[in-house]
């Protein structure tokens, strides 16, 4: 027995069922993501002066990724329009490179997450300076001015240390290797930071990068990792980015099951089977233009 309106046009509404079925869902879906980005406006809103961190994510690793899934989305588009012209070969290859860049986009955030646990931002009682050591002169344009925080990792905390839990391990120092990524300062303060170090006459800190910091235990005043326990920043970021990558995990099951076992279908109903592209496409759309909202909003702002 055929389905009707799997590729007839209903006159009520103009489409074919896939599609409003596609389009009802997708308006639930912004309703789902506008109240997590609402959340995330209004805590940070919320937050007192200073409370809110900055600069704590890889910018270049998130424009990568975020360069990936538009290429994803042309790629699928273009994979419509071969099977809308007949041409399955070429489908089949559009579609293998956007099934890469989704898996390759998941393998980056995968990568970041596990990066984030062994993440820390620590507050010093008594600052340090850039002088003293230039693996800290991202912190700061001034290579004198004192700095009272570091972000980067510390050797044997493992994930989710917090200062309580180093002390009861009976540390007396830490070493810290601060992370020449996660910087506080603008592309320009960058510029004006470098200028200071060649005039100054000291290495770059990037030839530094690999050496670490001892830090006094007592001397941290206040240890904060990159996990949403110790951030409500954080807690919103594994939020709507674990949320959206749950959504990129179902676009690729979708693409690769309309790609290989129901492939048959375009032999049987090619326009049914045009059809399924189109629809798993618009989510797809959906899922790339949410995280262009996210990428802004979480690393840029």
């Amino acid at each position: 027995m055929k389905i009707p309106y799997t590729t007839e046009i209903r006159e009520d509404t103009g489409l074919y069922n896939g599609k409003v079925g596609m389009w009802l869902f997708l308006a639930s879906e912004v309703m789902l993501f506008g109240a997590l980005f609402s959340a995330y406006v209004l805590l940070r809103i919320g937050a007192r002066e200073g409370e809110w961190p900055h600069g704590l994510l890889n910018i270049p690793i998130g424009a990568f990724n975020t360069l990936v899934l538009i290429t994803s989305s042309m790629t699928v588009a273009m994979s419509w329009t071969a099977l809308k012209m007949g041409n399955f070969s070429l489908y089949r290859k559009l579609q293998v490179v956007t099934l890469a860049c989704a898996v390759l986009f998941l393998g980056v955030k995968a990568w970041e997450y596990s990066e984030k646990f062994h993440h820390y931002e620590i507050w010093l009682n008594e600052p340090l300076t850039a002088q003293e050591y230039p693996q800290l002169a991202g912190h700061s344009t001034d290579l004198n001015a004192p700095i009272t925080s570091i972000i980067g990792h510390i050797d044997d905390a493992g994930s989710f240390a917090t200062l309580a839990s180093l002390q009861e391990q009976g540390k007396s120092t830490v070493e810290i290797h601060p992370d020449e990524f996660h910087y506080r300062l603008s592309a320009r303060e960058q510029g004006q930071r470098r200028k200071a170090e060649r005039a100054a006459g000291g290495a770059a800190a990037t030839s530094h990068a690999q050496a670490g910091i001892p830090i006094d235990v007592s001397n941290i005043a206040r240890l904060s990792a990159f996990v949403p326990k110790h951030s409500t920043f954080f807690a919103m970021y594994f939020t709507l980015t674990g949320l959206h990558a749950l959504h990129v995990l179902g676009g690729v099951l979708a693409f690769a099951y309309i790609l290989w076992p129901a492939s048959k279908m375009w032999r049987q109903d090619p326009e049914r089977y045009t059809n399924s592209i189109e629809v798993t496409g618009l989510f797809w759309h959906f899922v790339d233009l949410v995280w262009i909202f996210a990428f802004p909003v979480l690393y840029l702002l």
